[in-house]
């Protein structure tokens, strides 16, 4: 929580600095808090590798643990440093840590992740899409509205801006007023592209997080099992002392029914061994 509240109060003086004159009036006082948000993710940095000082391996297993390292070891880096433009997009990617605090908005980054290729396929179908479309519409529309479709180019930037609709209506009463058919033309458009494709997008990314989520499960249940499994041998230990406590008793109870004398015969058990030595 303590490196939570150092995230979010680096990520405000990243706020304040740009506000010119508070930046000029307060220099001192934002690089000192810099410095000392710095000075809090570099001793994070070196307890945290120093708990996985007698298993290294694991530490870099976690692609978390890259990624913050990455980040605060960048700041220490001469030629980035002298660098201001790269040196803010570093420190507000120490913004991006907030995620391995919380795991709702890491399972929202795996998503987003695991959404990419679905993502890029998306985008060559709908570029294609634009591609025809706009051929149709230089074709149909370039003389009578050159502005938005006098060249492939402006009318691709004409109907991707109508993917959201905004300004469908306008473009349609420009349309029926060059031809009648336009409205097949604008209407086939909007539903392939703003209905059919956008709730394809949709779906990828539904899928994409129904499937991180699933790993996040599975890790968090890997994580729990890894800390309540005990070492191989001190499971062996175990197993011999139970076996030891068991002989013990064993032999205690051997022991017991060699000190108890058999009980004497009766008249009755007497008779029987009698009739069993006669036949």
């Amino acid at each position: 929580m303590g490196v939570f509240a150092v995230i979010l109060l680096n990520a405000a003086l990243m706020g304040l600095e740009t506000y010119s004159g508070l930046a000029a009036g307060h220099r001192q006082l934002l690089q000192a808090a810099e410095q000392a948000c710095l000075t809090v993710f570099t001793m994070e940095m070196l307890v945290r590798a120093g708990a996985h000082a007698d298993r290294p391996k694991a530490f870099f297993r976690d692609p978390w643990n890259i990624f913050d390292l990455l980040i605060v070891t960048s700041a220490f880096l001469p030629f980035l440093r002298e660098n201001a433009t790269v040196l803010r997009l570093l420190r507000l990617a120490r913004v991006l840590r907030t995620a391995r605090f919380l795991p709702h908005l890491r399972i929202l980054l795996l998503a987003v992740g695991r959404s990419l290729p679905g993502t890029a396929s998306f985008l060559f179908v709908g570029a294609l899409v634009v591609y025809v479309y706009a051929m149709v519409g230089w074709v149909s529309f370039a003389s009578a509205d050159p502005q938005h479709y006098g060249s492939i180019g402006r009318a691709a930037l004409t109907l991707f801006l109508l993917t959201t609709l905004d300004g469908l209506t306008d473009a349609v009463r420009a349309g029926l007023e060059i031809s009648r058919f336009s409205i097949l033309y604008y209407a086939s458009y909007a539903l392939l592209a703003s209905f059919v494709l956008v709730n394809v997008l949709i779906g990828v990314v539904l899928n994409s997080l129904d499937e991180a989520r699933e790993m996040e499960e599975a890790d968090a249940r890997a994580r729990e099992r890894a800390a309540n499994a005990t070492e191989p041998a001190d499971e062996v230990r175990e197993r011999i002392a139970a076996t030891r406590l068991a002989l013990d008793d064993l032999e205690a109870s051997l022991d017991l029914a060699a000190a108890v004398p058999p009980p004497a015969a009766g008249p009755e058990l007497l008779a029987e061994r009698r009739l069993e030595t006669a036949r």
